[in-house]
């Protein structure tokens, strides 16, 4: 592989790299407060691969190609180029621009035990009615606080739809810590009536109640709450789809 064929898959990495913290695609990927390294990353390949193919093709290159050339021979007439390795830079590449892969949902959250963050103090619940949490904000006071801090409050979560235990709906959401490779799934039982048709990774707007009834998870044995559900709308999937 040749200097200009390097500079190219610069500009192509970085290329992709732009596109994806620009459009939002990131999301997929990471949490958003890591768009602004993203962007600045791919600038900078973006960048280095410009000012390698200018440096190649300069007017004045030649009598230093030849040069660098003869030090660069072998010994028996063959020069040596880049490593073969670094065309396999274009596969996140081609699957960036070509195959996006989509966000995590209900096979990787159905593959993985529910997470919950123990705490033994929780602030009272924001104004509202309902009030907007976040799955983890749930699951966490229902399951250290049993449901004290969150009163006979209403309670409006958003996640996706996926089977669980005993084929029952849960409703679960991704968290992540920094990128997709650390995700776990928060996951909340529904109680109550639901729609008809209801099938995996369908987004929902629950509306609900505490309620002490729990199951147990089938992958970990973590503890899964349940919320009494009110109030079901479909949605399509956010542009932010991990909790963080």
């Amino acid at each position: 592989m040749n200097r200009q064929a390097q500079a190219v898959i610069l500009l192509l990495v970085g290329g992709a790299v732009l596109r994806a913290s620009l459009t939002g695609q990131y999301l997929n990927y990471v949490k958003p407060s890591l768009q602004p390294y993203l962007i600045a990353s791919g600038a900078l390949l973006v960048v280095a691969g410009i000012f390698t193919l200018w440096y190649e093709l300069r007017p004045n290159k030649g009598h230093a190609h030849e040069h660098a050339h003869e030090h660069a021979d072998d010994g028996h007439g063959h020069g040596h180029g880049g490593p073969r390795v670094a065309w396999l830079l274009l596969a996140p590449v081609l699957g960036l621009l070509l195959v996006a892969p989509p966000a995590l949902g209900s096979y990787a959250a159905g593959r993985s035990g529910s997470a919950l963050v123990e705490k033994s103090d929780f602030a009272p619940l924001p104004a509202g009615d309902p009030v907007r949490i976040s799955m983890l904000d749930y699951a966490s006071r229902a399951v250290f606080d049993r449901g004290v801090s969150l009163g006979d409050r209403r309670v409006e979560l958003t996640g996706f739809a996926m089977r669980g235990p005993g084929d029952a709906w849960l409703l679960a959401r991704m968290m992540v810590s920094c990128c997709a490779a650390d995700a776990r799934p928060v996951k909340i039982a529904l109680d109550g009536d639901l729609p008809d048709g209801l099938a995996d990774e369908q987004w929902l707007r629950v509306t609900g109640r505490y309620t002490s009834r729990q199951i147990k998870d089938s992958v970990n044995g973590e503890t899964i709450p349940y919320l009494e559900v009110s109030e079901v709308t479909l949605i399509p999937a956010p542009e932010e789809q991990y909790e963080s």
